[in-house]
């Protein structure tokens, strides 16, 4: 992992999923490279182990879907660190992996109520921090299945979908207030969120990928703190892709 020393020097971040997979990646990179993280998680014990690998991060336990916990979480957050610069929201889950005519509705509404409202809830509540400052970097974290769908995965695919149009208003609305909002795309990478899937589910994904493989966290999490740094200044409301040339678009 390459660092970049002393790019986040003096920021502040929040990442949801941070306890784990993508979001804890990023946590590790922006505190190597001079940051401070609030880490906001479902999960109490990975929360607790990942603040001491962090040398005591702020941590919030809350599920994103629930509006008023996060609005409690950014004010105890920009309490705690002095302000919010940053915010990634990589917290999500699969859901059912059915075809439709077979979804279940609760499966249905909480992959939406997670992956969207809960991410919508966290840019609603942090935006107001970073405007009063004048500064900010949001990345929505979505999906190469929200640019072509997967079959059988109809309610990750449209919750992703959600997130790129989403975060194309978000970062239209904000341009010119020192505010920037971009989208990223990964394919498939080897994630605890895969232990949610089948095999079958796995592989077709990895098939779908012109490099043969799938991706690492610490690659899209790279792309991330580019994504979440100073030097990502002239790019808003648009999509950044790590996909291994599966969407190039």
């Amino acid at each position: 992992m390459s660092v970049f020393e002393g790019r986040f020097a003096g920021r502040a971040a929040v990442i949801t999923g941070g306890a784990s997979g993508l979001g804890l990646a990023v946590a590790r990179r922006i505190v190597a490279e001079g940051g401070s993280v609030a880490l906001w998680d479902l999960n109490p014990d990975q929360l607790a182990v990942a603040a001491e690998e962090l040398g005591g991060a702020h941590v919030e336990q809350l599920d994103v879907s629930d509006a008023e916990a996060v609005t409690r979480a950014a004010e105890a957050t920009a309490a705690a660190l002095g302000k919010i610069d940053i915010l990634v929201c990589s917290a999500g889950i699969t859901g059912a992996t059915v075809p439709v005519h077979e979804f279940p509705l609760d499966s249905w509404r909480r992959v939406i109520d997670i992956n969207l409202n809960g991410l919508f809830y966290c840019c609603r509540s942090v935006v107001p921090h970073m405007l009063a400052k004048g500064y900010g970097r949001i990345v929505n974290v979505s999906s190469v299945a929200g640019k072509e769908g997967n079959p059988n995965a109809s309610a990750y695919s449209a919750s992703k979908a959600g997130v790129i149009g989403f975060t194309k208003s978000l970062g239209k609305e904000l341009a010119g207030k020192g505010v920037i909002a971009n989208a990223l795309t990964p394919a498939t990478f080897e994630s605890p969120i895969l232990a949610q899937l089948p095999p079958s589910q796995v592989e077709y994904m990895r098939s779908k990928i012109p490099m043969g493989r799938l991706g690492d966290a610490h690659e899209s999490a790279a792309m991330i703190c580019f994504m979440a740094s100073e030097e990502c200044s002239f790019t808003t409301a648009s999509t950044f892709d790590t996909s291994g040339g599966r969407t190039t678009y």
